[in-house]
Formats: C-alpha cells, structure tokens, sequence
C-alpha cells in the first residue's frame, strides 16, 4: 500500500490540504496526516481541523522517510511560513530526497523545496506571489514554469495554486497506480470525462 505523509501548519489553504488527503485517499492510498502542533489547527479560511498525529511524536527524519511513499506540503499562508522555518520540516523533506522518495508542494510551499536545497537546479511552478519568495529560498530563477500547473522533475512535483489541487492530486494518483486507477478515481470525481487524464481548458 502506498503510505504518504501530509504536513498541516496553522494557516494552511484548505483546499491544497484537503483536496488531496481526499484523492489520494480514494486512491487507496494510507495518508497519515501530520500537524506542526498539537491540537486543532487553524487553516488559512479560519476552518479548523484535527492532524492523524503531532509530528514531534514521529521520530527522526531519516525514519519517517524510510516508511514513506510520499511527503506533501500544501501551501497557503502564513501556513507556508511556518513550514519553512521549522527545522523538523526542512529535515524531512531533506531526507525524502536523499531517499529518492516523492515530494510534493503546491502554491507557496515549494519555497519549502527550496529552503531545504533540493529545488536547486530543478524546474518548477508555483503561485505568481510566492515566485519571489521561491527563488530567494534557494531555487534557480530560470527554472520557474510560470503559469504550469503542475510540474514534474524526477521525484519533484510541484502545483500552481489552490486551483491545480485537483490536478496535481490526479498526477500523483497516476504516478502511483496508473492511469486505470486513476480513472476509477475520476468516476467518483468527475473532474474531466474523457479518458482519466487532466484536461486543461
């Protein structure tokens, strides 16, 4: 079974977070969602929601990564701003690289990627607001995919914005299982109704 890890922190966009929980859960998929703090955690839209487990109760960064298919980060602030000067994310997302393990970050929150050092030299989207913020992070000002959707760069895959969660969730679904499974995920969806794959208008 493919075991991915979602980190929430206070002031993460609900649909980044949410979206994809969802998906990939229908996907088949065990997601263990883990919050920066304990207790109710605040979401950019002021919703409130309840993480699977604290993240300083997973042990060290090497071993969650080794139980691990999947790391992502949802973006939306001030949640990205948390995730980015916390020690523990950026040691994570360090040891999902060196295991050449999938990581993913939409809107803001591959500025993440890029704090930890492994956005350099590799292509990328993000939110138009937050492409600053990414390139004085550490990432390669002519690598940024302006406008792309999703982009995909060897074990890196990064979203656009709240708007492409759906579709960079239906490109780790693919990923995963294939394109059969992801077109039984469609079926429940009904995101497009050709043949499972994205449909960009």
């Amino acid at each position: 079974m493919i075991k991915a890890l979602v980190i929430l922190a206070p002031g993460f966009e609900e649909m980044e977070g949410i979206i994809v929980i969802d998906v990939l859960r229908r996907a088949g998929a065990e997601v263990v969602v883990a919050g920066t703090v304990e207790g109710p955690i605040e979401a950019s839209r002021k919703t409130r929601h309840l993480a699977d487990v604290f993240l300083g109760d997973l042990g060290p960064a090497a071993e969650i990564a080794a139980g691990y298919d999947l790391l992502y980060l949802p973006g939306g602030q001030p949640g990205t701003d948390h995730l980015r000067q916390d020690m523990r994310v950026l040691a994570l997302v360090r040891a999902f690289d060196a295991a050449g393990k999938t990581i993913a970050a939409i809107c803001a929150a591959p500025s993440v990627l890029a704090a930890a050092g492994v956005l350099s030299g590799k292509a990328f989207t993000c939110h138009p607001t937050a492409v600053e913020l990414t390139l004085t992070s550490g990432a390669d000002p002519g690598l940024h995919r302006a406008g792309e959707r999703v982009v995909v760069v060897e074990n890196l895959i990064t979203g656009l914005a709240a708007g492409s969660s759906l579709e960079l969730a239906y490109v780790l679904v693919e990923k995963f299982w294939g394109l059969e499974k992801l077109q039984a995920v469609n079926k429940g969806v009904l995101k497009n109704t050709g043949e499972g794959r994205i449909v960009n208008n």
